[in-house]
């Protein structure tokens, strides 16, 4: 069965979702971001059939999440690292942690916990305002076109009036 390809929709998160939408391809990164770097490691600790594995891996590093690293020449031997795009993906991790701990958690509380190497505390994440550093919270913010929405579309969006996020 052939999955639909969101990666050319006009759309932010339909185009992350049609890289990262998958149980699998997230929780690669999650290993990636504690450090697990070889194929065995990633295997080993998800329990993930092989060939899943390496097609989640060659489209992280297709999509240049990830980049393969030779380290060993005989055999020849590769390991994935995160690249700049794959580290800044880290916020929205925290993000879904997050959500996952205050919604998911069945009353055990975090599997895992967040601490911030520069003051010590625990951390979690939350979305701020870029300009104000207020929380960003659906009921708080619009939505409008930006400059990569085809011009015929931000037409009809604007004449509907602006939309709030919160769809409520």
């Amino acid at each position: 069965m052939r999955r639909t390809s969101f990666a050319r929709w006009p759309c932010s998160v339909a185009r992350a979702m049609d890289l990262l939408g998958d149980q699998w391809t997230l929780l690669v990164l999650r290993q990636a971001y504690l450090g697990t770097r070889r194929f065995d490691r990633f295997q080993g600790e998800l329990g993930i059939a092989r060939n899943t594995l390496t097609e989640r891996l060659e489209r992280l590093t297709r999509a240049g999440v990830l980049e393969r690293v030779r380290y060993q020449e005989r055999p020849t031997r590769y390991e994935y690292a995160l690249t700049e795009m794959g580290r800044d993906f880290f916020p929205a991790m925290a993000a879904i942690m997050r959500w996952g701990d205050r919604w998911l958690d069945g009353g055990a509380g975090a599997p895992m916990v967040l601490r911030h190497r520069g003051c010590g505390q625990e951390a979690h994440a939350a979305v701020r305002c870029s300009e104000c550093d207020e929380r960003l919270a659906a009921d708080e913010v619009t939505v409008e076109p930006g400059p990569g929405m085809d011009p015929e579309r931000a037409a009809a969006f604007r004449e509907r009036g602006a939309r709030s996020v919160e769809g409520v």
